[in-house]
């Protein structure tokens, strides 16, 4: 267990088992949360997406909804040390929220979801790493449609994903009526494919779907220039 500093006075606590990578950190920049929004973060973790953005001034208040103990402690133990009281962590599988998550009233809803479909590719012999890679305790069908049914009319749905299976998210959230709006690829270096890809989806919203540039990670052997102001704070010290 260590701390892994934010910027701004802002750190997390993280595990061997529960730590957080540059998707997350991308997408809490993509969903790019207003000061009104109330937030609710599916599969927390250790709580990285909503802590960058509470770091930053937003959103309004914050939930991290997650099923592993390990990482709610983590999470609970971070908020506690920072004295946060906008953020709560609740120990929840994400399929099972009746009774303890009001429904249809949250402006955002985030979620970095396991990648892998259920045995597709090699499992993590690790148990807590597998859930967090593979879609053992939830599949992306049950991440979109609890999205749809946490979300008011015109709230945002912000998730990333592999390029691999935008085909199947752009289809399921149509039929969670979570209209796909913004979308963004992720590339490591130009002349790449993308290894990632950011996406938003508005409750009842009318079709139109924006394409924005797409956001390379690094430039002549180094952190392009985005990423380092995507890293500004968090990085601060490390470049």
């Amino acid at each position: 267990m260590r701390r892994e500093p934010l910027g701004n006075g802002f750190f997390v606590e993280v595990s061997e088992n529960h730590t957080f990578g540059t998707d997350a950190v991308l997408l809490a920049n993509f969903a790019a949360p207003r000061k009104k929004d109330t937030l609710v973060d599916l599969g927390t973790g250790c709580g990285i997406i909503p802590l960058l953005m509470l770091r930053d001034g937003a959103p309004k208040s914050a939930v991290g909804v997650e099923i592993s103990d390990e990482a709610v402690e983590l999470a609970q133990r971070t908020v506690a040390e920072l004295g946060i009281e906008n953020f709560s962590v609740l120990h929840a599988d994400l399929c099972d929220l009746s009774g303890k998550l009001p429904f249809g009233c949250h402006t955002l809803v985030t979620c970095n979801p396991p990648y892998k479909a259920n045995g597709a590719g090699l499992q993590n012999p690790v148990a807590r790493q597998a859930v967090a890679r593979h879609e053992i305790s939830c599949t992306l069908r049950d991440v979109v449609f609890t999205a749809a049914r946490l979300l008011q009319t015109a709230g945002r749905f912000c998730v990333c994903h592999r390029p691999e299976r935008l085909g199947e998210l752009m289809t399921l959230m149509h039929e969670a009526k979570l209209e796909p709006k913004r979308l963004r690829l992720v590339c490591q270096r130009k002349g790449e494919e993308p290894w990632l890809v950011l996406v938003e989806g508005k409750k009842g919203a009318h079709t139109g779907l924006r394409i924005t540039p797409t956001l390379y990670v690094e430039e002549n052997g180094k952190l392009s220039p985005e990423m380092v102001d995507i890293y500004g704070i968090y990085k601060e010290g490390h470049l």
